[in-house]
């Protein structure tokens, strides 16, 4: 099949049409507006839903309405518009509600800047909004799998009844890049008989909420929502490792970082060090047992993890290397991306004790 070139946002829409979103509701932030510009574009010619809602807030629990009834329903936004909208990722989470979400993230906190970042992997991992629950978390680090993880977040979410997160930093959203559409292996996916569109025969209406006035029974409902993260777990932690045999120096990175790291291992080589790298894929769940058995190697001296902000995903390195390797970081922030330089000095200085 012949590769198209495309532009990272827009091939994002473009995965999202084709997996059958039904409904998209959004509101306009940079780097992710040719997201809904696209949409706007495609979705009416297509017998589907476009809404440019009047704020992210509003975009979010229009997702909330649209999926209880069944529909594939998506929201794009960049990292402040995301905020806005926590708490209804909460509510869709706490509903069992399937929902796309795809952040193309900028630098930060506030307002911030609207260059590239990867600021927003606590917010991602560890759930903006109130309560216990998770969302599953796709890092893309190029057009290609960003096309192929959208697509499959709409299977994904479907199955466990869960939001699933595409997390973007700016620099994906904006490149062009040769992409190859192919179809996404589907799954088999349970009936949404939950879902209020109608009693369709049933003697009784269905009803969607988040909302447990009594304690025990809020505990149950959450223990059951905990049961399905724990099958997540089992089942759909993602990763890929470039090198890691017998490397004396382990690099983590995801997204836009992790191509940049690619070519520091090269030149790292040229040096006559052995570098790897580990990218985790999802980065809820995390890869942690598949990092620990990769940095537990013999050879490997020191853990170094490479991102777009000032510290965040190190911690869940540290939390899989489990202080067997010393870890150290690297990182940029603000909308500033690390160059090659800097990852190969960093990594040279971590081989020395990060001297």
């Amino acid at each position: 099949m012949a590769k198209e070139l495309w532009k990272g946002n827009e091939a994002i829409a473009q995965a999202a049409i084709r997996a059958g979103c039904d409904c998209f509701f959004g509101y306009p932030i940079t780097p992710q507006n040719e997201i809904p510009e696209y949409m706007s574009l495609h979705m009416p010619k297509l017998g589907r839903v476009f809404v440019q809602s009047e704020s992210e807030v509003a975009a979010i629990n229009m997702v909330y309405g649209a999926a209880s009834s069944g529909k594939r329903a998506m929201t794009s936004s960049s990292s402040p518009g995301v905020s806005l909208k926590q708490e209804g990722i909460s509510y869709l989470a706490g509903a069992e509600l399937p929902a796309v979400i795809v952040n193309v993230m900028r630098g930060g906190p506030g307002l911030g800047s609207i260059q590239p970042s990867q600021a927003d992997y606590y917010q991602a991992t560890r759930g903006g909004g109130n309560g216990d629950y998770r969302t599953i978390v796709l890092a893309p680090c190029n057009i290609q799998e960003a096309v192929d993880l959208t697509q499959e977040a709409f299977d994904l979410a479907d199955c466990y009844r869960n939001p699933v997160v595409v997390l973007a930093d700016g620099m994906i959203g904006q490149m062009m890049e040769p992409i190859e559409w192919h179809d996404i292996p589907k799954r088999e996916l349970p009936p949404k008989d939950w879902a209020a569109s109608g009693r369709n025969g049933r003697a009784h209406n269905n009803f969607v909420t988040s909302l447990f006035i009594e304690a025990q029974a809020c505990e149950e409902h959450d223990l059951a929502i905990q049961a399905k993260y724990d099958l997540i777990e089992e089942r759909e932690i993602r990763w890929e490792e470039k090198n890691t045999q017998d490397c004396q120096v382990l690099l983590v990175a995801y997204g836009t970082p992790s191509r940049i790291a690619m070519s520091a291992i090269e030149q790292l080589a040229e040096r006559g060090v052995k570098a790897g790298l580990f990218r985790p894929i999802t980065l809820w769940p995390f890869p942690y047992a598949a990092l620990k058995k990769a940095a537990s190697q013999a050879s490997v001296q020191a853990v170094l993890t490479v991102e777009m902000s000032l510290g965040q995903m190190v911690d869940d390195v540290r939390l899989a290397v489990e202080g067997e390797k010393p870890v150290y970081f690297e990182g940029r922030a603000g909308g500033s991306i690390p160059t090659l330089t800097q990852i190969v000095d960093a990594a040279e200085r971590a081989l020395k004790g990060g001297k």
